[in-house]
């Protein structure tokens, strides 16, 4: 347990080394702490804090920097949270408008991003299975029929199918009424599923054109993996910690990338309350150990769905960053909530 000396040249150096990025010595914490101690005094503290792992001294320094354990105190015990500056919540809200929903996932990204000058980053809501309202099979030329799926919400997605033979327009007008008599009003996934069943009942000559409609309406209904908008990664080039590891920095490149750890580190966030900071490798992914991930989830009338956050240096302000983070997912809470109702 640290005494409030202890503390609050803690809290000074960590402050000072995020502002600088620079190892802090005991003659400008006895300055900028504002106790009365003499430099000695000051160095003892400053061990006791190295020997529990809060701080470490850098061989080409005699000041210290903070080690991720020091910054997770910092955060949990010392961290005071500012309000955010009318400028940048008058951006946010400006920019999260109900009026454009399909913009809103990506509007918040980029505000994260130009707010922190880190990498913002959104996790989308699991996009719902549309129903199929409409189905139909129209011959361009020999060989090449264009499925056209009209979904519940009105959303019309195409196709172009190669069966491998010719069908005739009746037996196109055949295969278009089997599959709206059945299957309208149902999800893809159920269609799917069905039509996987039947085409061993259907006749010889609609199950090779059923067979290619299946394939080519899964593709189109699941769409590509678009879980995450990142925006902002190469703020990431401009920081010092990183601009001067070229191998760190293509890892943190090839996690953008591949995606799917980075999305679980999201999912995770989605089920905390409120701000969840991973400081170094409380993220359990090797590329951020030298970063932090502030991230707050979002919800939909009350139904928590996606996370915002931002990805930056472990010597990150702090208290600048978890506001813009916070009041982000209120704001986009309350304008997707607006938009499901209206």
């Amino acid at each position: 347990m640290l005494d409030d000396r202890a503390k609050t040249l803690l809290k000074t150096l960590i402050e000072r080394y995020i502002a600088e990025g620079q190892p802090v010595g005991s003659r400008a914490l006895s300055r900028y702490s504002c106790l009365d101690l003499s430099a000695a005094t000051v160095r003892n503290v400053m061990a006791d804090l190295e020997e529990i792992g809060l701080i470490a001294s850098p061989h080409t320094s005699a000041g210290r920097v903070p080690t991720s354990r020091g910054y997770r105190f910092f955060v949990d015990s010392l961290l005071t949270v500012k309000p955010l500056e009318k400028d940048k919540l008058d951006a946010i809200e400006g920019q999260l408008l109900p009026s454009q929903p399909t913009q809103l996932i990506s509007k918040a990204s980029h505000l994260l991003s130009g707010l922190t000058h880190f990498a913002g980053i959104v996790l989308a809501p699991r996009r719902r299975t549309p129903k199929i309202r409409q189905i139909e099979f129209i011959s361009l030329s020999d060989k090449r029929i264009l499925l056209i799926l009209v979904t519940s919400d009105g959303d019309v997605q195409n196709r172009l199918l190669f069966p491998g033979r010719s069908y005739t327009p009746s037996e196109l007008v055949t295969a278009t009424n089997y599959l709206n008599q059945h299957f309208a009003g149902q999800d893809f996934e159920h269609i799917s599923r069905r039509l996987q069943e039947d085409l061993q009942k259907l006749r010889g000559d609609l199950q090779t054109l059923m067979a290619a409609a299946l394939t080519a309406g899964d593709e189109v209904m699941r769409g590509p993996d678009s879980r995450y908008v990142i925006s902002g990664e190469r703020n990431l080039l401009e920081v010092e910690e990183f601009s001067s590891n070229m191998k760190r920095l293509r890892e943190l490149f090839d996690l953008f990338e591949q995606r799917t750890s980075l999305m679980q580190l999201l999912e995770l966030s989605k089920r905390a309350d409120g701000v969840q900071i991973f400081i170094g490798g409380e993220s359990g992914l090797a590329p951020l150990d030298e970063c932090s991930v502030v991230t707050a989830p979002y919800a939909v009338d009350g139904e928590v769905v996606g996370s915002v956050g931002v990805i930056g240096p472990t010597r990150m302000a702090y208290e600048r960053v978890i506001p813009i983070v916070e009041i982000t997912a209120r704001l986009l809470s309350s304008a997707l909530t607006y938009q499901a109702r209206y």
